[in-house]
């Protein structure tokens, strides 16, 4: 049996007061969220309705509800669209497994590709380019998911297996990654096709987005995420430590294997998707603990809502700030990321796992 919560009711005969503050502190978790769920509402429809290309509302209109095939029609219909809906997607897969992976490792300032992930899904493409002849963006998201699952799978091994721990696991991430980016830098020397090929994608990008690579992360990100959700509890209960953790009824090894699973599926898929964007996994988990406090299962719920937010924000402002150009969103989430997450670490109360 896993631990209920590390907020519990009071006992039968504590102060009412106690009970009136703690039904208070939920309802304001809870009106909290709702008021996350509509600001993401409203990006989503910015992101569709804002572009490098200048464009009215009625036409925006146009074309999401009377398609007739105009130039601003394509536009809206299969550029903005799918690009709006990738941005949600991957949105949620980058900040959940970077609250699974701040738990997993207890450490707040951990991000998911200290496991490797992101080393392994480049290595992955660079190799199918410069061995294989790759070429599409639809072919870098298997190769990338591919090597995604396969460096974890080679991390837990490393880490110990079932005897793996917080500590052990980061280390042997932080090894592979090391290897891995010195494979990438030597494949990209010796071929310059591959250099050319892999730049845009290692920049981060939503710009090439369609239905097709939607459908094809999809299912990897949905399975991740109900992953995620489930794994609050024993989380919450690892936090304590392994022992406190044990008494408590939570399986280590299952929680440890459920939670790598979950940051593979969906750090790899949205880092096969888009390519490595840094600081959405990292700050936004971080960011939501000062209002939710430690427990997990509300980290993970507002890190699923706000994640998006960041992502589809600063793709916005990057297709704004250099019309009729573009600026990636990876560049400006790390433009906008950097100073914001010096100034949370500097402050004098951080917020605790």
């Amino acid at each position: 049996m896993l631990v209920e919560s590390l907020e519990s009711p009071p006992e039968q005969g504590a102060a009412p007061a106690a009970a009136t503050a703690l039904r208070a502190r939920h309802g304001a978790r809870a009106a909290g969220l709702l008021a996350a769920f509509a600001v993401l509402a409203l990006i989503a429809v910015a992101s569709i309705a804002v572009g490098a290309k200048q464009m009215p509302l009625d036409e925006v209109w146009h074309g999401l509800f009377h398609y007739s095939g105009t130039p601003s029609d394509v536009v809206v219909r299969d550029l903005r669209v799918p690009r709006t809906i990738l941005g949600l997607l991957v949105g949620l897969g980058l900040g959940l497994s970077g609250a699974v992976m701040q738990a997993l490792t207890r450490n707040p300032l951990a991000e998911p590709g200290i496991l490797g992930v992101n080393a392994g899904a480049a290595a992955a493409v660079v190799s199918a380019i410069s061995f294989l002849g790759a070429g599409s963006l639809s072919e870098f998201v298997w190769w990338a998911f591919l090597g995604a699952g396969t460096v974890s799978v080679v991390v837990y091994v490393l880490g110990g297996s079932r005897s793996a721990t917080p500590v052990r696991l980061a280390l042997a991430g932080t090894a592979a990654s090391a290897a891995l980016v010195g494979y990438i830098n030597a494949v990209q020397l010796m071929d310059s096709t591959a250099l050319d090929k892999l730049r845009f994608w290692t920049v981060g990008s939503l710009a090439s987005a369609t239905m097709d690579t939607v459908t094809q992360v999809a299912p990897f990100l949905a399975v991740g995420a109900v992953l995620a959700l489930s794994l609050g509890r024993p989380l919450n209960a690892m936090a304590m430590g392994d022992d406190t953790a044990r008494a408590l009824g939570a399986h280590l090894t299952r929680t440890r294997i459920g939670a790598m699973a979950a940051i593979t599926l969906l750090c790899g898929a949205a880092t096969a998707a888009c390519g490595p964007i840094v600081f959405i996994g990292l700050m936004i988990p971080h960011l939501v603990r000062f209002f939710t406090g430690p427990d997990m299962r509300w980290v993970l719920a507002y890190s699923a809502v706000l994640s998006p937010v960041l992502l589809l924000g600063a793709d916005v402002v990057g297709r704004v700030v250099t019309r009729p150009a573009e600026l990636q969103v990876g560049i400006v989430t790390a433009l906008i990321g950097g100073p914001v997450f010096i100034y949370l670490v500097r402050r004098k109360r951080m917020a605790q796992l």
